[in-house]
């Protein structure tokens, strides 16, 4: 038995199953329970699981492309814990959690796991010299049902429900409401030992924003991310409420973000793109070249569904082309203001329906591009950015539609190499397969429009 779980068993005496979790290439978290006694064979032995558990689509459909299901007779793989993520779920009753990351029998890491594409490129910054350090900032909604209706949560608009539109940014009458829910999701927070920042209400009614810390492992700051979004959805629902990361819930409110925010230390763990210049060094402009450079093939990484391209809006703090400047929020990739030592690139296209694993090893391949390439970004953009023209020097177009991100992810090699070919595999079988089935939906707007009009 490992001196982890000796510990976990001795501190949390009261506990009598243990969640097991990982995450699929959609970044749904998939598992099981345990009885407490089982942990210490899992750690000494690991778990086989279906691999085909890894090959499912969002709605938990299997992908027969991935290669995961019947061709290979939906044969099991072996399941690890991640070490050091072995922790008590305050929000549950009696319950523990832990991270698991697959791999084949043979021990090879499974091309399926999206933790191992990030893994190899956090290895391949290494291999030039550098540590990526990394930080996540996700927004989210919290709703309740009121009278048939999701209705923001907070400032009264749970039962005053003519001001669930009423904007109240940075406002701090949602958090003296919501205080009990917050406490709750900060305490059990420090609890698993996850590093919670800056707790905000955003521009929406019912939206909020929590950013982690950073951290010199982006392996684990993404763990953390990940196991964070799981606990805000936990503790909300003992409070009746709702937490959603989809990234456009409403049409008429703005979208949810998942800004990515890194930098490189060197050797010597020093910030390489620390300077008293606001633009940063020359290493941190190659770095934002690399990510121009690969952002409108990789988009279908950073916005994975459907749904996520409903959040992409002129002047609603969502990009819709691939620009740069400095403190300057109109624009994709950005260099927040602040003293010389924090200079870093903030990632602005993510939704937070994206799986982090993946997106973080595609934003880290972009920067590793630009800096091995010593790429330039050009200028940077000043003033509105949302006002350039698509097409201008400044600014490269993105795809528009969920099918053209597919169709851009398809053709490219940047992803193959960032992510690695089996993984890309696995990930684009699953969302042609997603695509398709919601292509073919026939929704309630189809019905309202034309089923008495044509």
């Amino acid at each position: 038995m490992s001196e982890e779980v000796e510990r976990f068993l001795s501190a949390n005496p009261d506990v009598r199953g243990v969640q097991l979790l990982l995450t699929d290439p959609s970044g749904v978290a998939r598992g099981k329970i345990i009885d407490r006694g089982e942990l210490a064979a899992l750690y000494a032995h690991g778990r086989n699981v279906p691999g085909s558990v890894l090959g499912l689509d969002i709605t938990g459909e299997d992908v027969e492309a991935t290669g995961l299901v019947w061709s290979n007779g939906d044969a099991d793989l072996l399941c690890r814990p991640v070490p050091g993520s072995l922790k008590c779920a305050p929000w549950l009753e009696r319950m523990g959690q832990v991270m698991l990351s697959m791999y084949e029998l043979d021990g090879r890491a499974a091309a399926a796991d999206p933790r191992h594409a990030l893994a190899r490129v956090t290895e391949r910054l290494r291999a030039l010299g550098y540590t990526a350090v990394v930080a996540c900032e996700i927004e989210f909604y919290l709703l309740r049902q009121v009278e048939g209706q999701l209705v923001p949560a907070g400032s009264g608009a749970a039962t005053r429900l003519n001001e669930r539109d009423r904007i109240d940014a940075y406002g701090l009458g949602r958090l003296d409401e919501l205080a009990p829910v917050f406490a709750e999701i900060f305490a059990a927070a420090q609890a698993q030992g996850l590093p919670v920042g800056t707790l905000m209400s955003e521009y929406a009614p019912g939206q909020y924003e929590i950013t982690l810390q950073h951290q010199d492992d982006a392996l684990l700051a993404v763990d953390q991310a990940v196991i964070f979004k799981r606990l805000i959805r936990g503790v909300a629902a003992r409070h009746g409420l709702i937490a959603t990361f989809m990234a456009k819930p409403f049409t008429t409110r703005t979208g949810s973000g998942a800004h990515l925010h890194v930098s490189l230390a060197d050797a010597g763990g020093v910030n390489a793109f620390a300077a008293e210049d606001p633009a940063g060094t020359p290493l941190l402009r190659a770095a934002i070249a690399g990510l121009k450079d690969t952002a409108a093939e990789s988009l279908l990484i950073f916005a994975p569904n459907g749904n996520s391209y409903r959040r992409f809006r002129r002047e609603s703090y969502a990009p819709v082309a691939v620009t740069w400047g400095i403190n300057n929020r109109s624009v994709s990739l950005r260099i927040p203001a602040g003293p010389a030592h924090s200079r870093h690139v903030e990632h602005r296209f993510c939704g937070a329906d994206v799986n982090l694993y993946l997106a973080m090893a595609t934003v880290l391949a972009g920067v590793e591009r630009g800096v091995r390439m010593k790429l330039d970004p050009g200028p940077p953009i000043v003033g509105n950015g949302y006002r350039l023209q698509e097409g201008s020097a400044a600014a490269t177009a993105l795809p528009q539609t969920w099918g053209d991100a597919l169709a851009a992810a398809q053709r490219s090699g940047f992803l193959r190499e960032a992510l690695g070919e089996e993984t890309l595999k696995i990930f684009l079988a699953i969302k042609e397969q997603e695509y398709a089935r919601y292509a073919a939906e026939v929704t309630a707007t189809d019905l309202q429009w034309y089923l008495r009009t044509v």
